[in-house]
């Protein structure tokens, strides 16, 4: 081997210096005293926060460095995971966890008299997503690393996260999440990495001398996108791959001229409108400036992230592309990056001079999209007009992509307008509609859902006649969680168990959890199980203390409902059990009641007025319940404000019952569902989303079923009464008739009536009134059980143990399998 290759193997293998007690505490005493420049910790944990998180880095930016070295010197595929989402919460304890580095951490910071505990509580929650979809974007960064794979995340550096939430008088109220005012320690700058993203203006044809057409999209008002990069590291294995977050900044900082003017407003105007695209994270997009800033953040993210890895391979290569679909993959998550297509059919044409084939067929090699609703209202739709005046070059494209694709769609169906009308990209109208999933569909090689029963309803439903033309292109992954934060971060307790009867291996290598269920009747086991599972309520219970000044009694059932407020996922059913519970604990039937402290927990979208007016009843129903001294003992009910992933980690692992009560049909997967799992809860759910392969893995027995089953829908719709439905039963007519009475809303009139009219409506498409008999009768079974606790205690062992195929490990197999062709 020569020198120079001698050199560059010396590099690549660098995973940065040994880590021992010694060294660590230098480094924490370096950066404490000379980095941040401190002399003294004080009441703030917050410099000690930091210096901590710098001394953790520099652990791994060797690592970091050959890992991507590795990734950059190998002719392999590299991925691309797009997505507006990432929330990832805390990050210290999931790098030292990865790392291995607890103890060491704790021992330094005794130099400091501080416990470790506290450091962490001076983490702000990386809060870049609104719920389920970033943070799975989130655990499959973790997989990636962790199964060293060569994938990159790409998303938006929001100045503002997810809103903190907080609760008066029952209404929610929206405060900035400012997580950026101290800094976040973890990102790297990379201002060479800058990328110019351009809006507006207007385009320009020209031929060449060979009579070749082109576009030049000119006038244009540009802004910068500036890298900023986190490291993402795997589980011991010394792999650190890379989250790389776009920030927008403007081109100059203002115009030098119009200030020596006087006019400093007109100066700055457009640097401020230009850092506006990542200030907030999903604006409402109620209003027309709302859309039109959602659209420039996704074509921001897109066309910032594409042009990243276009400079990156002419670095390498020059500009011949012809290997480019061999060594990318673009993963789209969800329908946000979708425009995604079209801009690297323009990127590639306009900017590298491709032909439009040759372009188209890069683009289709490239391009993966994974569709995560079954909401029709939820797949966006952007008008023309918007497209025309904000990204005028794109709209040609997707006109261009659309005419092709109707040719086909027309050789496959010859005169069947109807249908060409229904798969058009363009949805014609008053005003006329770009549909992104359909050009998501269109541009990729692969569109997969996220559970077996959500990918066959797109493509016996929603998607059916792209099925029809390509079922090639279909494929379900079902979501998966890491169960390295989900299960050994965030219950010691249980992993401790776990591991002292079955070993380590399951940390790395989740499927071995199924080793668990020979011990599920095992007596002793159980008790250590239960007194684990007590352990953990006593934590949750503090946690409710202090977030909402109610005290929950570990020796009650914890009954938990936590996701974003919305009504296809029920938390009004939800709430309508526990009136009728109340109803029954006023009017003395209480045998065989099983006391309950009922938690439920979410934040509803800002614009969502029916989704606010649900987290009111329930606070209303809470306070009224709550201050009832002979309700006491049975019932207790909070909502628990502000929900994010920090909470999360105290809060699976101390529920007993998880509610995953969603209408059939309607949720995708769910992964909530799936922490609670892994930790021991026992679920009551439809059969929905991920719900049905968790109850085929548990066994029905083992998981508590209710619900309209999916098959049922069309004929329940066809005759729906729910008027009907109530007024034959006695028990849904009380729990109303309290809520109509205003029993819960005594000097608030009227604020709940359009629940009211809601559950009343025959076309009520979450059939609360329909599904509320048969979700009273799984309750009434929850508390059967629950009263012999060697059953329930062995039903929460084999859940758990059962909980291997929800590792994101797996899932992220499977893309790697399948679709990446790693």
């Amino acid at each position: 081997m020569n020198d120079k290759a001698s050199f560059c193997e010396v590099i690549r293998r660098d995973d940065g210096p040994a880590i021992n007690e010694e060294t660590f505490k230098d480094d924490l005493t370096r950066h404490f005293y000379y980095t941040l420049g401190r002399d003294k910790v004080g009441t703030s944990r917050s410099y000690l926060y930091q210096a901590l998180v710098l001394s953790i880095r520099d652990q791994l930016i060797g690592r970091w460095r050959a890992s991507r070295d590795d990734h950059r010197s190998q002719s392999h595929r590299q991925v691309a995971y797009m997505s507006l989402e990432f929330l990832m919460g805390r990050s210290l304890n999931n790098a030292m966890l990865n790392l291995d580095l607890e103890d060491r951490v704790r021992e330094a910071l005794e130099q400091y008299c501080c416990e470790l505990e506290e450091v962490e509580a001076a983490e702000h929650d990386a809060g870049l997503g609104n719920g389920g979809l970033g943070r799975l974007a989130a655990c499959f960064m973790d997989s990636c690393a962790s199964l060293g794979l060569p994938v990159t995340g790409y998303g938006i550096r929001y100045e503002y996260g997810m809103f903190n939430q907080s609760i008066d008088n029952g209404h929610q109220i929206e405060q900035p999440d400012n997580w950026l005012r101290e800094d976040y320690p973890w990102e790297i700058k990379a201002p060479d990495d800058c990328r110019r993203i351009k809006f507006f203006g207007r385009v320009e044809v020209y031929e060449d001398k060979n009579g070749r057409q082109h576009h030049q999209w000119v006038d244009t008002r540009d802004v910068l996108a500036v890298p900023y990069d986190i490291p993402v590291p795997g589980f011991r294995n010394n792999i650190v791959n890379t989250l790389r977050l776009w920030k927008s900044e403007a081109t100059d900082e203002f115009n030098l001229s119009e200030f020596n003017a006087g006019s400093y407003s007109e100066a700055v105007a457009q640097k401020n409108l230009a850092e506006q695209i990542t200030m907030v994270l999903y604006p409402n997009d109620s209003s027309e400036n709302g859309k039109e800033l959602r659209l420039r953040q996704q074509y921001f993210l897109s066309s910032a992230t594409l042009q990243d890895i276009l400079v990156q391979w002419v670095e390498r290569y020059g500009e011949d592309f012809t290997y480019f679909s061999e060594l990318h993959v673009f993963q789209l998550n969800d329908t946000h990056p979708s425009i995604a297509v079209a801009e690297l059919m323009r990127l590639l044409m306009d900017e590298y001079g491709m032909s439009w084939q040759p372009a188209w067929n890069i683009t289709t090699a490239t391009m993966a999209y994974t569709n995560h609703t079954l909401l029709p209202e939820a797949l966006e739709k952007w008008p023309v007009w918007l497209f025309a005046k904000l990204l005028p070059r794109l709209l040609e494209i997707i006109y261009e992509i659309n005419a092709r694709f109707l040719q086909q769609v027309a050789m496959k169906w010859p005169g069947d307008v109807d249908k060409q009308a229904a798969m058009s990209i363009i949805e014609e109208g008053d005003v006329p509609q770009v549909r992104m999933a359909h050009l998501a569909i269109v541009g990729s090689f692969s569109v997969n859902g996220v559970a077996e029963l959500h990918t066959r309803l797109l493509r016996e439903g929603l998607f059916n006649h792209f099925d029809q033309l390509w079922p090639e292109k279909f494929n379900n992954k079902t979501n998966g969680v890491t169960p390295r934060r989900w299960l050994h971060h965030c219950n010691p307790i249980l992993t401790q168990l776990i591991s002292e009867k079955i070993g380590t291996e399951w940390v790395s290598d989740f499927s071995k959890i199924n080793q668990l269920a020979p011990f599920h009747a095992d007596e002793k086991f159980q008790q250590q199980w239960q007194a684990a599972k007590f352990k953990n309520k006593q934590r949750l219970a503090l946690l409710v203390k202090e977030a909402t000044g109610v005290e929950f009694d570990p020796a009650m059932l914890f009954d938990v409902q936590v996701k974003r407020i919305h009504e296809y996922k029920r938390q009004l059913l939800n709430i309508l059990h526990v009136i009728h519970r109340y109803e029954r604990i006023r009017l003395g039937d209480t045998d065989n009641m099983v006391p309950r402290c009922v938690l439920i927990g979410g934040k509803a979208a800002p614009g969502y007025f029916m989704a606010k007016t649900i987290i009111k009843l329930i606070s209303n129903v809470a306070a009224t319940i709550n201050a009832d001294a002979a309700v006491k003992p049975y019932l207790r009910v909070v909502f628990f404000p502000n929900y994010n992933v920090t909470a999360m980690e105290k809060i699976c692992p101390g529920t007993d019952l998880s509610e995953q009560i969603s209408t059939a049909g309607k949720e995708a997967s769910g992964t909530g569902n799936m922490k609670f799992m892994m930790n021991g809860g026992l679920t009551i759910g439809t059969l929905d989303g991920a719900n049905v392969e968790m109850l085929e893995a548990v066994g029905q027995e083992n998981f508590f079923l209710f619900g309209a089953r999916i098959e049922q829908l069309d004929d329940i719709f066809s005759d729906y009464s729910p008027n009907q439905t109530i007024a034959s039963d006695p028990e849904l007519k009380e729990v109303l008739r309290l809520i109509e009475s205003g029993h819960f809303n005594l000097f608030e009139p009227g604020i709940f009536q359009p629940i009211i009219d809601a559950i009343r409506s025959p076309t009520d498409p979450w059939l609360t009134a329909y599904d509320f008999a048969s979700y009273i009768e799984a309750q009434q079974r929850v508390d059967q059980v629950y009263l012999d606790q060697s059953q329930w205690t062995s039903m929460s062992i084999l859940n758990t143990a059962a909980s291997g195929p929800f590792s994101s490990d797996r899932t992220i197999r499977e893309y790697s399998e399948n679709i990446w062709n790693l």
